[in-house]
């Protein structure tokens, strides 16, 4: 079962829909990085009962991404924030070195302001 940073993304965003246990083993796996058996020996389950909650907690995950996504739309907004600051910082530049205006940089300057705090 290879690690998977999609699913560690799509437990922020569907991980209270889990039960708590699928929710703990899945976060032990993922975030916590311990092995199947770690996982065993702290839920006092077998191997196979690990190996099978996480299995059956990532189709949960994918499944709700598949019918909801969350997590594809906050990546869509993230890169399209990103783009908007790039290029405001382009059309201040742009001002900066042919034509100045007061209003232009401030407007820019808005804009970046809002994108990079939209981004964090």
């Amino acid at each position: 079962m290879s690690k998977n940073l999609e699913i560690s993304l799509l437990l922020d965003f569907y991980g209270d829909m889990l039960t708590d246990k699928q929710r703990e083993v899945i976060e032990y796996y993922y975030n916590e990085d311990l092995s199947l058996s770690e996982i065993a020996d702290n839920q006092g389950i077998t191997r196979q009962g690990v190996r099978d909650s996480i299995k059956r907690a990532e189709f949960q995950l994918l499944d709700m991404e598949e019918r909801l996504g969350l997590a594809r739309r906050f990546r869509e907004m993230r890169d399209g924030l990103e783009r908007i600051g790039s290029a405001a910082e382009q059309i201040k530049e742009y001002n900066e070195h042919y034509i100045y205006s007061n209003e232009l940089e401030n407007n820019a300057k808005l804009i970046l302001d809002i994108s990079q705090k939209l981004c964090e």
